[in-house]
């Protein structure tokens, strides 16, 4: 299955705890952390609820 990278580029400071957990379930936790995840549409729903916060580096 196709992968997909992610890097978190902002805060979860003064964010909402909903926002806060979708990054931990991507595993991200702090700022320039990077991972590799399978391109599912459930991963897709999360990288585009928290899109402000992350860069989608590839796929």
């Amino acid at each position: 299955m196709a992968k997909v990278t992610v890097r978190q580029t902002a805060s979860p400071i003064r964010r909402k705890s909903d926002q806060r957990a979708t990054l931990i379930g991507l595993g991200l936790n702090r700022i320039g952390r990077v991972s590799v995840l399978e391109d599912t549409p459930s991963v897709r729903g999360m990288i585009a609820k928290v899109h402000h916060m992350v860069e989608v580096i590839e796929g």
